[in-house]
């Protein structure tokens, strides 16, 4: 079952007897799914639909979409618009007052000053233009395909490397285990060592208070409910990378009970070979983390 990476790129390029088009679609990691968008002008009701699209694909990444249209020219149509003009025009009696030596304002400067004269390249008909969104918005479709794709590519390798890694932190788990099994007989005769030395100066320690210390200390070291819990949850680990879905969050999760329960082991570990177990578990988790921030 495949893995999505939140990181890709897809570009796809049509055209129709009015323009040509290209969809560009950028995605990389995050926390939930946001998506940004840039269409030109005339287009921006596509925005929200084009988002819904991005939605429908995808569930996860900071997603950037952006569109660009060439318009094929028979002749490039303009208009005045009088508005702006008009708000020009008015202006120049105070210009004249505030600057008497200026060049008086020629038919040229007025045209040329900004929005007085616009142009347009649209040169279609209202039904046009809706056939035109709607090859546009199938266009965007094709393109979040190849980006899915170029995701699930990348996921395979990131579903590779989480894989090892869940195994590493297994194979730690059972040489702890290994360990943490020969701590209580450590314990006794680390303790019988230390009340050997005392019973030359004091003869009132009985053996049932030696196995009740030796006993005590053995509780407070014991990690086998840790190793459990790891394990229960390198099995939830293993099980989820074979679903067909967004398990990102799923795994991030499972990191951190990773991590409660690993520096939980080497709190309690009293042994030097247990602690580096913990140690070399610490960082493999670490690497595991930084993949599953990777994963949709």
């Amino acid at each position: 079952m495949p893995v999505y990476s939140m990181t890709g790129f897809a570009r796809t390029e049509d055209y129709n007897e009015h323009c040509s088009w290209t969809w560009e679609v950028r995605s990389v990691n995050g926390k939930g799914l946001d998506v940004r968008s840039r269409v030109p002008s005339g287009f921006e009701n596509l925005e929200a639909t084009a988002r819904d699209h991005v939605k429908k694909s995808l569930s996860r990444g900071n997603i950037s979409i952006s569109l660009s249209v060439k318009w094929v020219r028979k002749g490039q149509a303009f208009a005045i618009n009088e508005d702006i003009l008009n708000n020009y025009v008015n202006l120049l009696p105070q210009l004249s007052q505030r600057f008497p030596d200026a060049t008086p304002v020629s038919m040229d400067g007025l045209l040329s000053l900004k929005g007085v004269i616009e142009f347009s390249d649209q040169l279609i008909t209202e039904d046009a233009q809706k056939n035109l969104e709607i090859a546009l918005l199938s266009s965007l479709d094709d393109t979040l395909i190849a980006l899915q794709a170029m995701r699930a590519d990348e996921g395979k390798i990131l579903s590779n490397i989480l894989n090892q890694q869940v195994h590493a932190i297994f194979s730690l788990c059972k040489a702890a285990a290994k360990v943490a099994a020969t701590q209580p007989e450590t314990i006794r005769k680390c303790l019988k060592s230390q009340v050997a030395s005392l019973l030359e100066d004091v003869s009132s320690l009985s053996p049932e208070r030696l196995e009740q210390e030796a006993a005590l200390l053995m509780t407070k070291a014991d990690v086998s409910e840790e190793l459990d819990r790891l394990g229960a949850h390198v099995v939830a680990a293993q099980d989820l990378l074979k679903l067909d879905s967004a398990i990102g969050r799923k795994l991030d999760f499972i990191c951190q009970e990773f991590n409660r329960e690993a520096n939980t082991l080497c709190s309690k570990s009293g042994d030097m070979e247990l602690t580096r177990i913990g140690l070399d578990m610490k960082a493999t988790i670490e690497k595991f983390r930084e993949q599953v921030q990777n994963i949709e």
